[in-house]
């Protein structure tokens, strides 16, 4: 398997609509036999009770299903470079508002921090997009980091074109082939996601 003895950050922000989808995510990730997940949270998803998740349940399963301690705060994240613990990063999901920052250099919570300090040591980040204006003032910031070394996209499909016609969500069936490419040094493709893809 390629992901085998792998360690793996797991980055999540708060896109809570998609917080459901994380422990499956999880599950595909320890079918790949990786080493280790560290799950990395965002401000917003440590803090906020939202309709879909209650925070303090939220963390506790990360911590339940990964077997590793969240890393939710800056400082905690600012080791990851300079310890070496993760080959990856993936953050998943990944808000409009992470994007932006991540686009422009900002760090200022968890997770961006986190990415920050992985990057240093020259290794990869998969992004999967998670955000109701993805076609709208997000767009410039994707395509930023389509174009950005070390940045690899999770292919993404309008979720709502009816309702939410500016809404990107990533697809799930295509997260373990993306981290295998991306740790290859390899964008997947196609990045607009295919219908009825599955692995």
């Amino acid at each position: 398997m390629k992901l085998e003895n792998k360690n793996i950050g797991l980055a999540i922000t708060g896109s809570f609509c998609n917080f459901s989808e994380v422990k499956g995510v999880i599950d595909s990730l320890k079918r790949q036999k990786v080493n280790k997940i560290i799950p990395i949270v965002s401000d917003c998803a440590k803090n906020f009770n939202t309709r879909f998740y209650k925070a303090k349940d939220f963390i506790k399963m990360l911590e339940e299903n990964t077997g590793e301690n969240v890393i939710d705060s800056i400082v905690k994240a600012e080791v990851i470079g300079p310890k070496n613990l993760v080959d990856i990063i993936v953050i998943c999901p990944c808000t409009g508002n992470t994007l932006a920052k991540l686009a422009n250099g900002i760090t200022d919570t968890p997770v961006l921090m986190a990415i920050k300090s992985h990057i240093r040591n020259n290794k990869p980040v998969v992004i999967g997009v998670s955000t109701n204006d993805g076609l709208g003032k997000s767009l410039k910031n994707i395509a930023e980091l389509i174009d950005t070394k070390n940045m690899y996209l999770i292919p993404f499909r309008q979720d709502d074109f009816l309702v939410k016609p500016k809404s990107l969500v990533l697809d799930y069936t295509y997260v373990i082939s993306t981290i295998e490419n991306a740790l290859e040094g390899i964008q997947i493709q196609p990045i607009i996601a295919r219908e009825n893809h599955s692995v």
